[in-house]
């Protein structure tokens, strides 16, 4: 039977390939003319947990909810362009096609402020999506005499296990999960009991997000694990979505599309918390690479969408980026963006992880925000065994649930305030820098305060 799912997969993808467009463009709007919502009427383009979060933090609906206007729309694609993202935040609609002179006639319209490619089909013979599994090989489980197994330091560091020790595991909380993959998350027997709602893939639709790369789902098992004595995530008992916007087979502009119509995905379904470890910098096509005038959180659309999260009354936690040893060095988009939490990597030792990306802004605003363990952090493997993988991608969702834990225990806070009292509770709030931003957060201490 599995095997004539992954045949019927496999037809699948190949006709999707062999229809591929080989261009991807995307498309600035002017304005939302001719929109047949209105903010008076919120409950017709908003979901009622995106309505009740912006009520319950007393955020005003705007036009930037409003959709994108269905007008513009249809005038696009009665040229012949199918969109394949878009965003209302930002006033965008991403299309692909084969034909650049349908792109000059789009830019010719009115309503359209600019258009600029964003993705172009790679010369490959490889497929573009994943055709195997990893095979699940479960090792003989070696019980911990401590609750957390070897990932205590992780949690500890910050105190995070003392909210969970008075009641704030995550429960009621809902975090999406934004990244490339989340391979054999879905039948790895110790992430089992985690509380998926649901899945959705933004590059492809008809890959399997199951199969796509591994760095998702070991994203996912920082937070969400829960085997006692073997390893305890940092939310245990939240609820993810798992969303996939990286692909892994090139590395484009489009990728910032796909997140930032993924982000406003999370806030439909009502999300409280965004975790993502992607960061961009450099491409494929290298006249589109940032520079370090561009870090300001206003240039990277996934800067500008990541920034709009705060506003909507959503948290996004994003990882600092691992470009600490090499020539760029600083902290990659989104991670400049303002109203994020940017989180930069340590080791269990408490030092800086050699790899993990320095700020400041270019605008000279305090980036990374704090630190988590990213060296040699604990997580799970795609064979089903516990592993140790470094990089800020872990450090990123290690704090992502802790906050989220700290969130369930201050539900009174919006998410600007919660931003600014994990901040603050970090060791080197006084004094915050370039490399360790405000520190290590204390959580619990953070906890106390505020309540």
């Amino acid at each position: 039977m599995r095997k004539a799912v992954w045949i019927a997969l496999l037809c699948m993808a190949i006709g999707a390939s062999a229809q591929q467009d080989t261009l991807k463009y995307r498309i600035m709007l002017a304005d939302k003319a001719g929109s047949a919502y209105s903010v008076e009427h919120p409950e017709q383009f908003l979901s009622e947990k995106a309505i009740a979060r912006r009520q319950k933090q007393g955020i005003a609906i705007d036009e930037t909810d409003l959709p994108v206007s269905e007008q513009y729309l249809q005038a696009i694609r009665s040229l012949g362009v199918k969109v394949v993202a878009m965003g209302k935040w930002e006033n965008f609609v991403t299309v692909s096609c084969n034909d650049t002179t349908l792109i000059d006639q789009i830019a010719r319209f009115p309503f359209v402020t600019s258009t600029m490619k964003v993705w172009e089909l790679k010369k490959t013979k490889k497929p573009q999506f994943a055709t195997k599994r990893d095979s699940i090989e479960v090792k003989e489980i070696q019980l911990s005499d401590n609750l957390y197994g070897s990932a205590y330091q992780q949690i500890s560091m910050s105190n995070g296990d003392k909210l969970h020790e008075a009641g704030f595991k995550g429960e009621g909380m809902t975090i999406a999960v934004i990244d490339g993959g989340f391979h054999n998350a879905d039948i790895i027997p110790m992430l089992a009991n985690v509380r998926v709602l649901g899945t959705k893939d933004f590059v492809n639709p008809h890959s399997d997000i199951y199969a796509e790369t591994s760095h998702g789902m070991a994203v996912l098992a920082c937070m969400a694990m829960n085997q006692p004595n073997v390893m305890i995530g940092t939310a245990p008992e939240a609820s993810y979505w798992l969303l996939r916007t990286e692909d892994s087979y090139s590395e484009y502009p489009v990728e910032e599309d796909y997140a930032a119509a993924a982000i406003e995905f999370a806030d439909s379904v009502g999300v409280d918390l965004i975790n993502t470890s992607l960061g961009y910098y450099t491409f494929d096509d290298k006249t589109k690479d940032y520079r370090y005038r561009d870090l300001d959180g206003k240039v990277s659309l996934m800067s500008r969408t990541a920034n709009r999260t705060a506003e909507k009354g959503m948290l996004l936690v994003c990882s600092a980026g691992n470009a600490g040893s090499g020539s760029w060095k600083k902290i990659t988009p989104p991670g400049d963006a303002e109203h994020v939490i940017t989180v930069g990597a340590i080791g269990k030792n408490g030092v800086l992880a050699p790899f993990s990306s320095v700020g400041n802004t270019t605008d000279n605003r305090i980036k990374p925000d704090v630190m988590a363990v990213g060296a040699f952090s604990d997580t799970m493997g795609t064979n089903g065994n516990l592993t140790l993988v470094n990089g800020t991608s872990f450090s990123s969702p290690i704090m992502c649930g802790m906050i989220a834990c700290l969130w369930q225990a201050l539900p009174q806070l919006t998410a600007k305030q919660m931003l600014e009292v994990v901040r603050q509770s970090g060791d080197n709030a006084e004094h915050p820098d370039n490399i360790y931003g405000y520190g290590v957060p204390d959580l619990r201490e953070a906890y106390s305060k505020a309540k």
